[in-house]
């Protein structure tokens, strides 16, 4: 049998053809380099802290499960979490309805359709932080431009952030009011992707506005409306700026979340531990919600392709 001899073209076009093979790799690395130093470490560094006792001026001591104890007895914990449970719920479910409603009313062609979507999205363009600030004025009991109006109507005063339930309600709204855009622009895309075939073939059969909601679009758009509430679940769980601005986890802790309470603890206690551990329970119980949407989005995929 001949044996054929690499010539020195061949070994050329192989070793370009592995450097080019390579530059997708080269591409990518530093962007996962800032990715590890700015994420993984930090993150693998407060987990670590989790099982220290740590604080300015003391030494680190190994403590192993006792922050965790803590955590777990203190009342402000679980009252935090409770409010966590129950914001993140609300706060969640409501705007997947109100950027789902918006989505299939703007998806069919009217007039001034590109305006109202500006509109819908321009809370998504303004920093979390100035948008609080500028509801804390419109909403101040006694100066706020809510109230004046209330006070033109004949109508009573509203303590917005006074009275415990209101404070929850007034940030849980905020809270929807700045992320319903991505939610809906999510939405809205899944929405127009939608075939107007399928709509067609139902018209013909006699279908109603409601039945074409629930049997077409509905399906259709089902790995969307699982992607958002993934995501919108991750985010909402570690909901901090609107909180610590509005209320600052008041009135008698009836809007301190879990962040508020982390906040607490690493930068008024200075109890670095203890805020480590709240982290890391945040971080499993944001793992096994994302787990669970993903789970229910790959079994989708699965049904589909089969």
């Amino acid at each position: 049998m001949a044996v054929t001899t690499p010539t020195p073209k061949t070994r050329s076009d192989a070793r370009r053809r592995r450097l080019q093979s390579l530059i997708p790799y080269a591409l990518i690395t530093p962007v996962q380099l800032l990715l590890i130093v700015v994420l993984v470490l930090p993150s693998l560094g407060a987990a670590y802290l989790a099982f220290f006792r740590s604080s300015f001026g003391l030494d680190t001591v190994w403590v192993g499960l006792e922050n965790f104890r803590y955590i777990f007895d203190d009342h402000r914990f679980i009252g935090a979490l409770r409010n966590t449970v129950i914001f993140v719920n609300v706060v969640v479910y409501l705007e997947i309805a109100i950027g789902l409603g918006m989505a299939v009313v703007l998806a069919s062609q009217f007039r001034l359709q590109k305006l109202w979507i500006s509109i819908i999205i321009s809370p998504y363009a303004v920093s979390a932080v100035i948008a609080v600030l500028m509801w804390k004025f419109i909403l101040e009991p006694d100066t706020g431009f809510i109230n004046y109006l209330l006070g033109l109507a004949g109508l009573d005063k509203i303590l917005w952030t006074v009275i415990p339930w209101h404070a929850f309600m007034t940030v849980a709204l905020l809270e929807v009011w700045l992320n319903t855009p991505f939610t809906f622009l999510i939405l809205y895309a899944a929405v127009m992707g939608v075939s107007q075939e399928l709509y067609e073939a139902a018209k013909i059969d006699g279908a109603r506005p409601w039945q074409l909601f629930r049997f077409i679009t509905l399906p259709q758009i089902m790995p969307a409306i699982l992607v958002a509430l993934m995501f919108r679940y991750i985010f909402a769980f570690r909901t901090f700026e609107v909180v610590w601005i509005m209320t600052q986890g008041g009135p008698l802790g009836s809007t301190e979340l879990l962040s508020v309470y982390l906040f607490r603890n690493g930068f008024r206690y200075y109890d670095f531990g203890v805020a480590a551990a709240t982290a890391l329970v945040m971080v499993v119980v944001t793992g096994i919600l994302a787990s669970f949407y993903l789970w229910s989005l790959y079994k989708r995929m699965i049904r589909d392709a089969a």
